[in-house]
């Protein structure tokens, strides 16, 4: 059954992928240092950009092992002017610490690159999702689950969305690169 939701999803991230994104509205939020992180903060620098929570039991920890293996493949690469921004579709559950905590479980080459954001309710975050990468944010009623998208986007440097990418199955690192590569170019 739960191949069915992952599929069912899956489309609607295409549809609403194809629909394009403007310039990521401006936020202001906590992450998991308990520092605030600003879209003015990330401004001139490239970002990837995905949406995870730490009590997830399907999507998420695949999800963040391939940021971090993408991160690895990046720094081989040669770039090291980027950052990486999680926002947290659990903001209720999902204190600076427990992200933290989330985090330290996974292979991460460079911690400092990481922002796990919260600071915001469901519905903000829903919102924001839709509003600025196309995605779907929405509480599963039979369970703690969150229904989300599994992408990775890249955002260049003035805060548009410039790439959509699998973050779950297939994730095209050479090709993430190679769009990152262009961008500091």
């Amino acid at each position: 059954m739960k191949w069915k939701w992952a599929v069912l999803l899956s489309a609607l991230m295409l549809f609403l992928a194809a629909c394009g994104a403007d310039t990521v509205e401006e936020f202001n939020y906590t992450d998991h240092r308990g520092e605030q992180l600003s879209k003015e903060d990330l401004e001139g620098t490239p970002w990837l950009a995905t949406f995870v929570f730490t009590n997830c039991e399907t999507v998420c920890p695949p999800m963040t092992f391939n940021m971090a293996d993408l991160q690895k493949r990046i720094e081989a690469s040669g770039l090291s002017d980027y950052k990486i921004v999680a926002f947290s579709v659990d903001p209720k559950e999902d204190t600076p610490e427990k992200m933290r905590e989330y985090l330290s479980h996974y292979p991460i080459p460079d911690e400092n690159k990481w922002h796990l954001l919260t600071g915001y309710s469901q519905e903000e975050i829903a919102e924001f999702a839709t509003e600025n990468f196309k995605s779907l944010v929405k509480n599963d009623p039979n369970s703690d689950q969150v229904i989300h998208g599994t992408s990775f986007y890249l955002v260049d440097q003035q805060g548009k969305v410039i790439g959509n990418y699998d973050g779950f199955e297939n994730v095209p690192a050479k090709e993430i690169i190679e769009d990152m590569q262009q961008l500091t170019q």
